[in-house]
């Protein structure tokens, strides 16, 4: 095992730091274990593992080597990214963007060059799909079943992928949801919902929402249990798993156990220290960031609708938010926002935060460590909201 890291927050209000010690990732390389622990290669807030940190605020974070320092793992895949000779999507329209390489199609070619067999059956065995449709506010929605092995029936857990509301897919984000369903031993329902700007918002909210209404009307069809259901999504997903739960209460459908958000968009600022910080990161600068919402919203002051605003959102009577960040992520900072509304809701939270890891390395456990760990960690929070 490697040496511990030193990580050091410093907060720009008062001037105080804290320091914690963070241990190296457990290497995890085929499947998901049965432990109810994920191991401690990142910091815990909320005082249920390896934390000493409370983040009454967003943090501006240090580590040695710098701020935007990537671990060698994420390097390659990052450097596999620019090796494909994509160009920067906010100079591009929306149907350009969509057909540039993704962060996923890089990590698969890191793996391909490891030796690693990149179908997807064997990167996560035990886990089978699907593909169909269900019905959608405005038409039918393409989605993605994917089932563990097992005679059920399993949790279901509906996911919503990233792509800033504007870009991506179901098949993009495949390795998200197929480890959530390893990991989670649960059955996963991924939806293309619809995009912008050829949908603006609130559709993919409402599509959000329709998904879940199917997955808790027509789970025993798919071997779920209807009475075990989560939310989980990445970056705009991770948006709309919290406000999926927040219009699930509002509309008096059964609510799901658990909430699982990864590095999500939880407010409209891009001034905050981790944007300041992470502008030119990749694979997410703030000037995709600015370009996201420029095609989603119909007006500036959709940004301040609680559905996209979620720290402003009463998110009182939530079931228990488990949310993800890496460091290297102009959407750190939303994460630790909105934790703390969270718990000024009297919601129970556990926030992870990844250090040497960027936006969209969940779902990369085939070549990154501590992807494999931040799987493993979200099918645990899974199971101990399912009570197993």
């Amino acid at each position: 095992m490697s040496k511990p890291q030193l990580v050091q927050y410093r907060r720009p209000s008062n001037g105080r730091a804290r320091a914690i010690i963070v241990t190296a990732g457990l290497l995890l390389v085929a499947g998901c274990s049965d432990s109810n622990k994920a191991s401690t290669d990142s910091t815990v807030s909320s005082g249920v593992a390896m934390a000493a940190v409370d983040s009454m605020t967003p943090d501006t974070m240090t580590a040695p080597g710098g701020p935007t320092r990537a671990e060698p793992q994420m390097q390659a895949v990052l450097d596999q990214l620019t090796a494909l000779g994509g160009k920067p999507m906010e100079t591009l329209p929306p149907e350009e963007a969509r057909k540039q390489p993704t962060p996923a199609a890089a990590a698969g070619m890191v793996a391909a060059k490891a030796g690693k067999d990149t179908t997807p059956t064997k990167l996560v065995p035990g886990v089978t799909s699907v593909d169909r449709t269900i019905p959608g506010p405005a038409g039918p929605l393409p989605a993605r079943i994917y089932t563990p092995e097992g005679t059920g029936p399993f949790p279901v857990v509906v996911y919503y992928h990233g792509g800033g509301w504007v870009i991506a897919n179901k098949q993009v984000y495949d390795g998200g949801a197929r480890s959530l369903a390893k990991c989670g031993n649960a059955v996963v329902v991924s939806v293309d919902y619809r995009l912008a700007p050829e949908h603006k918002f609130p559709a993919q909210h409402e599509d959000a929402l329709a998904t879940y209404r199917w997955a808790v009307k027509n789970a025993a069809s798919i071997k779920g249990d209807p009475a075990r259901m989560a939310l989980a999504g990445e970056s705009a997903g991770g948006n709309l798993a919290v406000a999926t739960a927040v219009a699930a209460r509002d509309a008096g459908l059964p609510m799901p156990k658990a909430v699982i958000s990864i590095y999500p968009i939880a407010q409209p600022d891009t001034s905050t220290s981790s944007y300041v910080e992470n502008a030119n990161a990749k694979p997410l600068s703030r000037a995709m960031m600015g370009w996201f919402a420029k095609h989603t919203v119909r007006t500036p002051a959709d940004l301040q609708d609680s559905r996209i605003n979620l720290v402003k959102a009463n998110l009182n009577g939530l079931p228990p938010v488990t949310i993800i960040n890496a460091q290297i992520d102009p959407l750190r900072d939303d994460g630790a926002m909105l934790e703390q509304a969270l718990k000024a809701a009297n919601v129970a939270v556990e926030r992870k935060l990844y250090v040497g890891v960027a936006h969209e390395f969940f779902g990369m456990g085939a070549v990154i460590d501590k992807a494999k760990d931040a799987e493993q960690y979200a099918g645990d929070r899974l199971k101990a909201a399912f009570g197993k």
